[in-house]
């Protein structure tokens, strides 16, 4: 049996001359979901949907999850989708709900994160019959998922007044 070490001319504690690992970075800060951030005053990369998953991922997310969280946080923003609908996205307590959701129900969460892209906010749906993106419909279980969450919405104010 060769000694690959013996062969590459070194020892077994030939490590030190090794590029030596990065030292773990600090977990990134919790971001800071404001609709009153400047657009232009940030960079490639560094938007508050940008931060939000950063967060994510360091909490433990999946990456495709936290991605798609992403673009939910984003598309409420630039999408204008309504207020409700943004609060539940993240806007009104910096994505701690919209995270602690993707944690503890992943599978939910993506379903629910991905019918809330395909739907534009729920305003509208590939409609059955012209296989078109139509604004005002909703398939059943979009129907149902838009009455649930504004329910729970609505509710959730009361609760708080």
């Amino acid at each position: 049996m060769y000694n690959i070490y013996k062969l590459a001319g070194m020892s077994k504690h030939a490590s030190s001359r090794l590029t030596p690992s990065r030292k773990n970075e600090a977990s990134p800060p919790p971001p800071k979901l404001n609709f009153g951030f400047d657009v232009c005053a940030r960079t490639f990369g560094h938007y508050p949907w940008d931060d939000w998953e950063r967060f994510a991922l360091a909490r433990g997310l999946d990456a495709e999850l936290a991605g798609l969280g992403r673009l939910l946080v984003r598309e409420a923003y630039n999408h204008g989708w309504e207020g409700w609908l943004q609060s539940l996205c993240g806007w009104s307590d910096d994505g701690w709900t919209l995270l602690a959701f993707a944690l503890r129900a992943p599978e939910q969460a993506r379903w629910c994160f991905s019918r809330l892209m395909e739907t534009d906010g729920l305003r509208g749906d590939v409609h059955p019959k012209t296989k078109e993106w139509t604004w005002g419909y909703l398939r059943l279980d979009v129907r149902r998922v838009l009455s649930t969450l504004h329910n729970a919405t609505v509710d959730a104010r009361q609760t708080r007044n």
